[in-house]
């Protein structure tokens, strides 16, 4: 076996390990989306009317849309990683694969979905998401090109970072990007599209990403115990 060979088997091993666990994630975020709407529907001042159209329209939206898109970011994000890696990791290529691949990763992006383009705030939300992107392709690169002896994503991790801080600083890093776009939203909500129920997105974007953040910490702490 070439080391050509070789090294692509040690990127699809850990293209699998990372899709899988990225598709886990996905999974219990939509789970977790699904919990607190259906808790802000049952505590807030919903009617009968209006509460079932609010409850069907994020049923939809997180069960079709979402995992759509999210699955097609997975995959434009670790196919960019891959291309970086096999074909030279310069600075003039790795521009060329962003730009070529991030129209692609914003289609699936249900925030950006939601927003109105023509928006004063619009073009924040697109340049903090393509950052989001960058950090994204970056740290994928790092993990994909790991040829340690690895069974799961923890190993992984451990192999990736040297401690539990680095890690943290790094995965962390998605997190801040993430807080930016939803800061971006909660100050003028009127950049949503969607009809009605703004105040609930809204809630759940953040409850939802403060539970990220707790799940993270406790990831790590598993990681490296």
């Amino acid at each position: 076996m070439s080391n050509s060979e070789s090294n692509i088997e040690i990127i699809d091993r850990n293209y699998k390990i990372i899709k899988h666990r990225m598709i886990v994630q996905m999974n219990d975020a939509i789970r977790r989306g699904k919990n607190l709407i259906n808790k802000e529907l049952d505590t807030g001042i919903f009617n009968f009317i209006t509460k079932p159209f609010i409850n069907a329209f994020y049923r939809y939206w997180s069960n079709k849309e979402l995992k759509e898109g999210t699955l097609k970011q997975i995959e434009i994000t670790l196919n960019s990683a891959k291309l970086l890696i096999l074909n030279g990791n310069t600075p003039e290529y790795f521009n060329k694969i962003i730009e070529e691949s991030f129209p692609i990763y914003l289609s699936g992006d249900q925030t950006d979905l939601q927003c109105k383009k023509n928006h004063k705030n619009y073009s924040k939300l697109r340049e903090i998401n393509k950052k989001a992107y960058i950090a994204q392709v970056k740290g994928a690169v790092e993990m994909l090109k790991i040829t340690g002896n690895v069974q799961n994503y923890d190993d992984l991790v451990r192999f990736a970072f040297k401690d539990r801080e680095t890690a943290y600083k790094s995965l962390s890093e998605q997190l801040e990007f993430t807080d930016q776009c939803i800061k971006i939203v909660e100050g003028d909500s009127s950049i949503l599209t969607v009809p009605t129920a703004k105040g609930l997105i809204l809630k759940v974007l953040r409850k939802g990403f403060e539970q990220t953040k707790l799940n993270l910490n406790r990831d790590l702490d598993e990681t490296f115990k």
